[in-house]
């Protein structure tokens, strides 16, 4: 048996990813392969999803991904599972540019029904002509199931489930708030920590104890085979050494991006935070992550600090993003206004004080090449007026933006995760990479 299904909702903060999290876990319980999914660019839900499935969740979206690519890749990871498990981005219709990139659109993309998660706190019957409206606006979207969120009472479901017979679309159960299994937010998103497996746990058995998961099973068909991209034959040799960055302050990556990367080199990791000597490596990487929240300590590792400085003084190729940008530059601000000293490779200072949040998927046009990422941030940059930029920069709607693709000898910044894991690795396009890998360690 293969099975897949989408978790979505009418809207956001409906408690798509508790269920979502506590439903991998239930099923990985019960001894079945579990695949998580994440639709849309977030790196951080991923994590979540990972430690639930104990296998490493991956992203589909078609923003910034070619469709064939998210057919491929969810071909790739589905087939060797029981159960996959996509959970959505926001409102079931919402994306982009009104539709594109949303849940709905993944969906019809591969063939696989959606369970809606509705929270009903503060609603009754009024649900069915929303339900309608969901079930009818398009009619390829196939709505197997709703559960229903946040509901005390079973009089309380009685209502909701009078509005699902009325529609037409099967009810699967109710689940009761319950304090236990709220995940605590940061200010990028979900927070990680040592209580994290309690809650996962307590989400698996609340959920489970209160809907049907054998109805949810009978709601979802056996997943099709798809197309997939046409293999590329490697020409790259793999003489080049990739150290990435990788610990509790750099962690958001994409894992199709590190899959593409093991394509042209080796990998090995270090930490910005705890290792005293940085790896001999042709192309460093540094990923996006909480470097905020570990700001002593990485301004403490000065040993750290003077050898990145010293590699992008002698040309090693040095790509950053978002929080590894922030860590090259001359300091990050605490939200206290404490000032802490970091590489220095740019002169720009990023600072925490009264953030506001920066988002939004971005075009970035560099040389003839087009690739796509998001950016996510409550950080700003200031001091950057006299450093070097490069390539355009553009919104999904085609609007030239502000934020810099920062560069200095062979070191590439910028507040954007890139999703490159899409481009052929044999093109003269490979981006940052493979540009100039000819010069980075011979100088």
């Amino acid at each position: 048996m293969s099975k897949a299904f989408l978790i979505a909702a009418p809207w956001s903060n409906s408690g798509k990813t508790t269920l979502t999290l506590g439903i991998l876990r239930w099923f990985l319980n019960q001894g079945y392969r579990v695949q998580p999914f994440k639709c849309g660019p977030d790196y951080i839900d991923t994590i979540h999803h990972s430690t639930a499935a104990k296998k490493p969740a991956i992203n589909l979206d078609t923003v910034m991904m070619p469709k064939e690519h998210v057919i491929s890749i969810f071909n790739k990871y589905q087939q060797a599972s029981d159960i996959s498990i996509i959970e959505g981005v926001m409102g079931l219709f919402d994306g982009a540019v009104k539709d594109q990139g949303s849940s709905a659109e993944i969906a019809k993309l591969l063939d696989i029904p959606v369970i809606l998660v509705v929270n009903a706190s503060s609603m009754a019957y009024t649900i069915a002509p929303i339900l309608h409206g969901l079930k009818t606006f398009d009619p390829e979207v196939n709505i197997a199931g709703v559960i229903f969120n946040f509901v005390k009472t079973e009089s309380h479901y009685v209502f909701l489930k009078e509005a699902c017979d009325v529609v037409g679309i099967p009810s699967l159960g109710y689940i009761p708030p319950n304090e236990e299994i709220a995940i605590p937010s940061r200010h990028l998103g979900l927070h990680i920590d040592h209580t994290f497996e309690n809650v996962i746990e307590k989400a698996a058995s609340h959920i489970a104890n209160n809907i049907s998961i054998s109805k949810l099973l009978e709601s979802i068909k056996d997943t099709k085979n798809g197309r997939k991209e046409k293999p590329v034959k490697e020409i790259i040799p793999k003489t080049k050494t990739i150290a990435i960055a990788k610990d509790e302050a750099f962690s958001f990556t994409y894992l199709e991006n590190l899959k593409w990367l093991e394509t042209i080199g080796n990998i090995i990791y270090f930490s910005p935070i705890h290792d005293t000597k940085l790896p001999d490596a042709d192309y460093i990487y540094l990923a996006g992550g909480y470097p905020e929240l570990h700001l002593q300590k990485l301004s403490k590792n000065t040993a750290m600090r003077a050898q990145i400085k010293a590699a992008a003084d002698r040309g090693v190729t040095i790509y950053a993003e978002c929080g590894g940008m922030m860590y090259l530059g001359n300091t990050i601000i605490d939200e206290d206004s404490v000032a802490y000293p970091m590489v220095g490779v740019f002169p720009l200072n990023t600072s925490m004080e009264g953030k506001k949040l920066s988002l939004g998927y971005r075009k970035v046009v560099w040389n003839d090449l087009e690739i796509w990422g998001h950016e996510f941030h409550y950080s700003k940059v200031s001091g950057d007026d006299t450093i070097l930029s490069t390539g355009k920069v553009f919104s999904a709607r085609g609007k030239e933006v502000l934020t810099k693709i920062y560069t200095y000898q062979n070191v590439y910044a910028s507040y954007i995760h890139l999703y490159w894991a899409a481009i052929n690795p044999n093109s003269i396009l490979s981006f940052l990479f493979q540009s100039k890998s000819t010069s980075n360690t011979d100088t």
